[in-house]
């Protein structure tokens, strides 16, 4: 009990920065638990690894809202600002982005054929490809954990570090499946196990970086907090929608997949709510 006091008080005394630097580092620490399974597990039923990516789905979906869009509305009534105006122009902006980078960045998405990769034409090989596919779906996580813990640097309503560790807590709870998801798939097609959990907590790499990027960027312009919030929210829905949803139901297991989602949902809505 004293340990856990004295972590608390040493985490408190951080700086929002180097708090969303921690924040990131927990949540590629845990993609790359996720990925570690390879080890012990060659393959994963299909139904299992859809119901997984609609459990991210959910979380990601509730996260959005609860943890980015409602406070960024709150931050932007506290500042003075017109409240829909911040969360709208930010929240698209961030699907924007995170389309730009589709088109641009060259990745595959698992179980797909080496020419159906997106974004321009490059000669890499099909394992940098499907590292590149996951680390789309990180980024936009990375900049929520960063912005989160950024505005705590500002006494305004609707920051908290409760909610912050939350947010952290939640990407890193979906971020396991993730990994899993990454790791077991590159070993059925061939990777040795210790490139598969390579390859696959490699994915997660980008977090600590945005987490880092979005914190400095808030802690330095507070004036675009709640466009930062709802700029991480869109990226995330964009993902949620373009990527994570369409892959849980392909294989025609449209009822696990909606099932995991509600259920991430429900997990990501009761941590905030109830703990932030």
């Amino acid at each position: 009990m004293e340990v856990e006091s004295t972590i608390v008080s040493w985490f408190k005394g951080l700086e929002p920065t180097t708090q969303a630097l921690v924040g990131t580092l927990f949540t590629w620490g845990v993609t790359a638990l996720g990925a570690a399974f390879v080890f012990f597990f060659k393959s994963v039923n299909r139904k299992v690894l859809d119901a997984m990516l609609g459990f991210a789905a959910g979380v990601m979906i509730a996260a959005s809202f609860w943890s980015l869009l409602n406070p960024a509305i709150e931050m932007a009534e506290g500042m003075g600002q017109t409240p829909w105006v911040p969360a709208t122009v930010g929240f698209l902006a961030g699907g924007i982005f995170l389309w730009g980078i589709d088109k641009i960045l060259p990745h595959l998405h698992l179980g797909y054929p080496r020419k159906d990769a997106e974004g321009v034409k490059t000669s890499w090989n099909r394992s940098v490809l499907l590292v590149l596919a996951i680390t789309l779906h990180n980024i936009p996580e990375g900049l929520a954990i960063g912005v989160a813990f950024g505005a705590l640097a500002y006494d305004i309503p609707g920051a908290s570090l409760s909610g912050a560790v939350i947010l952290a807590l939640g990407i890193g709870i979906q971020n396991f499946p993730e990994g899993l998801s990454v790791s077991v798939p590159l070993r059925r097609e061939g990777f040795s196990r210790r490139k598969s959990f390579w390859y696959g907590q490699l994915s997660g790499v980008v977090e600590p970086i945005a987490g880092v990027i979005g914190a400095l960027a808030v802690v330095m312009i507070r004036p675009i907090l709640p466009y930062a919030l709802a700029f991480a929210a869109g990226a995330m829905i964009f993902v949620v929608v373009e990527e994570l949803i369409p892959e849980s139901q392909y294989h025609r297991n449209e009822d696990t997949a909606t099932v995991g989602a509600m259920l991430g949902f429900a997990v990501m809505m009761t941590l905030d709510v109830a703990l932030g």
